[in-house]
C-alpha cells in the first residue's frame, strides 16, 4: 500500500478501531477527515483485501494470465495519497495503475461512477503515462472537482478527460456521449491495458446519486469498452442502494463473461431485499434530464479539441521489467537484500521508483506538482507485444 500512500499514513490504518480514533482525536482529524470515513473494526483487513485484489488482477493482466479480470471490492477511487475521502481509505486503482505501468507504456483509467473520480486523477496528473477518463455529475456536488478544462499540466496536459454531467441523465442521452469520446480516447490514446471504474451509484433510484440509468445501460458501457479487445480490469465503486449494487454487478459480470442469465432472481437468503418484483433489472424512472442535446454535443466539441492536442499513440522509452513486488510468500524472497523480510520504507521505495518531481501532498509543501513520470522500467517481451499489438481498437 505504500507504493502510494504514505508510510505514516498506513502506519495509523494497521492501528486505527473506534476506541483508538477516540483516543488520538489529533491523529484521526488529520488522517480520516470529515464524517464520511469513520473508523471501524477491521478497517485495515478491509483495505488489504481491496487492495490485494486490485493488485493481483493487475499482475494477471501482466502475465496474459486473463483478458479481463474483475473486483468489485475495489475501485476506491477518492483516497489520496495521505488520506481517507468519501469513503475510500486505500486508492486500489493507483495501486493496480502502477502495477500496469510496469509492462505496459500507457494505461487508460475510465470512471463511470456519478461522482468524480479525484483521487486517481490527482496521482496521475502530470504524466502522459496514465489517461483518466471520468463521467461525472458536476456543480454543488462532492467532490466538487472534474472541470471540463481541468486537462493536467506539464507532461500530463490533455491526458485528464473531464465530462461534467448533469442531473437526471438516462441509458440514450449517456451513450450518445460515452461512444463517440471513448472511441475517441481509444483511437488517440491507444492504451496497452483499461482499468474502468463501473460505480453504480449513478444508477436511477440510487440514495446518493442524481442520473437516471438503468442497469442495462450502465451495463452497456462496460460491454462497449470489451469491444476494443484491449485487456480490461473492471473494479467497483459507489453503489448505496445495496439490492440495485448487487444486480448490476452480477449482471455486468455476466456480460463480462458472455453469459446469459435468467431475469428472474433464483430464490437465496436475501430474497425479501429484492421485491416486490424479484428481476434482474433495475429500470430508469421518469426523472427529468437536464442534458439537453446542445450541452452534451458542446461536451463532445470540447473535448475532442483537447484530445486534439494528444499525439497519436504517444510513445514511451521502455526499459527491461522490474521484479513483481515482494510478498511473504514469495519464492524469490531469499534473493532479496538481508532485510528483505522488513516492509520497505516509502523513501526507500520512491527512490527506486520515483523521480524528485513526483507529487506530495505532505504538510508544508503546498506543491501541486502530480507527477508520475517515473515509470519507465517496463520492457516488451514476447507476451507483452502481443497484448500490445492486440490493444488496436476497431
Amino acid at each position: 500500500m505504500s507504493k502510494f500512500h504514505s508510510d505514516d499514513y498506513i502506519e495509523y490504518l494497521e492501528r486505527v478501531t473506534p476506541e483508538f480514533a477516540e483516543k488520538m482525536p489529533m491523529h484521526t482529524a488529520r488522517y480520516l477527515p470529515g464524517d464520511d470515513c469513520p473508523p471501524f473494526d477491521g478497517l485495515f483487513e478491509f483495505c488489504s483485501i481491496s487492495a490485494g485484489g486490485s493488485i493481483e488482477g493487475a499482475k494477471r493482466l501482466n502475465h496474459g494470465d486473463s483478458d479481463i479480470v474483475i473486483n468489485w471490492s475495489g475501485g476506491l477511487h477518492h483516497a489520496k495519497k495521505g488520506e481517507a475521502s468519501g469513503f475510500c481509505y486505500v486508492n486500489d486503482i493507483i495501486l493496480a495503475i502502477l502495477e500496469l505501468l510496469r509492462y505496459h507504456q500507457r494505461v487508460l483509467y475510465l470512471d463511470i461512477d456519478v461522482h468524480h473520480g479525484d483521487g486517481v486523477e490527482e496521482a496521475f496528473y502530470t504524466t502522459d503515462r496514465v489517461m483518466s477518463v471520468s463521467f461525472h455529475k458536476y456543480g454543488d456536488f462532492f467532490p466538487g472537482t472534474g472541470h471540463i478544462r481541468d486537462v493536467g499540466i506539464g507532461k500530463g496536459k490533455y491526458y485528464a478527460v473531464n465530462v461534467p454531467l448533469r442531473d437526471g441523465i438516462d441509458d440514450e442521452s449517456y451513450k450518445s456521449i460515452f461512444q463517440p469520446v471513448m472511441r475517441k480516447v481509444m483511437e488517440s490514446y491507444r492504451p496497452g491495458a483499461v482499468v474502468m471504474q463501473c460505480g453504480t451509484d449513478s444508477l436511477s433510484g440510487d440514495r446518493l446519486g442524481c442520473f437516471n440509468l438503468s442497469m442495462k445501460g450502465h451495463a452497456a458501457c462496460v460491454e462497449f469498452m470489451k469491444s476494443f479487445d484491449v485487456p480490461l480490469f473492471c473494479v467497483g465503486g459507489g453503489g448505496y442502494t445495496i439490492r440495485n449494487v448487487a444486480r448490476t454487478w452480477a449482471y455486468e459480470t455476466s456480460v463480462l463473461l458472455n453469459e446469459k442469465v435468467s431475469p428472474v432472481l433464483p430464490y437465496n437468503d436475501y430474497y425479501e431485499f429484492y421485491g416486490p418484483e424479484y428481476r434482474l433489472d433495475v429500470p430508469s424512472s421518469n426523472m427529468e434530464n437536464a442534458n439537453s442535446r446542445e450541452y452534451l454535443d458542446s461536451l463532445i466539441s470540447e473535448i475532442y479539441e483537447h484530445l486534439r492536442h494528444v499525439p497519436h499513440a504517444p510513445s514511451v522509452q521502455m526499459h527491461q521489467v522490474p521484479r513483481d513486488w515482494v510478498t511473504d510468500d514469495s519464492e524469490d524472497d531469499e534473493d532479496e537484500d538481508e532485510h528483505a523480510d522488513t516492509r520497505h520504507s516509502q523513501r526507500r521505495a520512491e527512490k527506486r521508483v520515483a523521480n524528485d518531481a513526483e507529487y506530495s501532498d505532505s504538510d508544508g509543501e503546498g506543491e501541486s506538482q502530480r507527477n508520475r513520470k517515473n515509470f519507465r522500467r517496463s520492457a516488451p517481451n514476447r507476451r507483452i507485444q502481443r497484448l500490445t499489438t492486440t490493444a488496436t481498437p476497431p
